[in-house]
């Protein structure tokens, strides 16, 4: 649990749509490069086999890297691709359906936005949990009502799983997600279609003492 913590330090949500110039493989691996330390990918419009030939790709950048490569929503596309992992919502596949498909080794997350949900997270079943949004954002339309920074240190309150902040996170913003006792932040604009990601990607170091988000 302690490893993962580490990794979720500051966790980059790929989004392909973003990733133009540069495009999705160049993004990723210059901002890993650069500090990113997991790395979700999340494209919904793709189909299935997109998403597993997307996955496969950036699985080919990370080899040595140690940065876990999860994949939003599509469980199926996370196993044919054989990743660390999957990432699923309170919409999606309910986390027991998503432990069996993916087998008891592989990572899985869990979107919280209530302390229901947080509540409701099995430790058994689930590894780590995103808390959000913390902000509104463009990059999700139907996002849930923002929680603010207020709402984020009580949901990390109420389970003792691993944790990331989302939700229209930058830079600006690392020092209140320590606050909040949050293991680390998501990121996807912030990174994901800036002109320089390596310099995005290390602004967020800059911004931490060395060894904490």
């Amino acid at each position: 649990m302690t490893a993962l913590k580490t990794r979720l330090r500051l966790y980059l949500v790929a989004d392909a749509f973003l990733c133009t110039t540069p495009d999705l493989i160049t993004t990723v691996r210059l901002a890993v490069a650069n500090g990113v330390t997991m790395v979700q990918l999340r494209e919904k419009t793709a189909t299935t086999a997109q998403r597993v030939q997307m996955a496969l790709a950036l699985k080919e950048i990370l080899i040595g890297t140690g940065v876990p490569l999860v994949v939003n929503d599509d469980v199926a596309a996370a196993v044919a691709a054989d990743v660390d992992g999957a990432h699923i919502g309170q919409g999606d596949i309910l986390p027991a359906q998503a432990r069996a498909l993916l087998g008891p080794d592989k990572i899985l997350g869990l979107s919280c936005e209530t302390s229901q949900a947080v509540l409701a997270a099995d430790p058994a079943l689930v590894d780590y949990l995103g808390l959000g949004p913390v902000f509104g954002t463009a990059t999700k339309t139907d996002h849930a009502q923002p929680i603010g920074f207020d709402g984020l240190a009580r949901l990390v309150a109420l389970s003792p799983l691993p944790n990331v902040a989302i939700g229209g996170l930058k830079s600006i913003h690392v020092s209140d997600v320590r606050e909040c006792g949050a293991d680390g932040m998501a990121v996807v604009s912030a990174i994901c279609g800036q002109a320089d990601p390596a310099a995005a990607a290390r602004a967020f170091s800059a911004l931490k003492p060395e060894g904490t988000l």
